[in-house]
């Protein structure tokens, strides 16, 4: 399995961004499509979004479209989601996560074969 650490979590106001880092441990990185989890409090993990292994393809969860842009970085073994215009309600924590298979895209935890450890955001003034 792909190690993946995540970082750039923390307490932001209400409005403000953030931006997510992804970091893998494998240059077989490159072949996976990535994708970005949360789980709030008392709540089921969802999707967020995905980018496939050559940033050809980007998948969003409708309610997020417009406010978070995932992006990598192959080079650096890095993905990235950039998080603007936060609301309380984005409060959660966010996991990194690789396919399960080389190429294939997903946006179902299923499609996915690695974990970060997940990383807090809160959003609160």
């Amino acid at each position: 399995q792909v190690q993946l650490v995540e970082s750039g979590g923390g307490l932001v106001q209400p409005g403000g961004s953030l931006r997510l880092s992804c970091a893998a441990s494998e240059r077989t990185f490159t072949y996976y499509t990535m994708g970005w989890f949360r789980q709030a409090p008392g709540k089921e993990r969802e999707f967020v979004a995905s980018i496939s292994w050559n940033s050809g393809i980007t998948d969003y969860v409708d309610s997020l479209k417009g406010r978070f842009t995932i992006s990598r970085d192959n080079a650096k073994n890095t993905v990235y989601l950039q998080m603007n215009s936060l609301k309380p309600e984005d409060t959660a924590v966010y996991y990194c996560a690789a396919g399960a298979r080389p190429y294939r895209r997903g946006t179902l935890s299923s499609d996915f074969g690695s974990w970060g450890q997940g990383t807090q955001v809160t959003v609160s003034s």
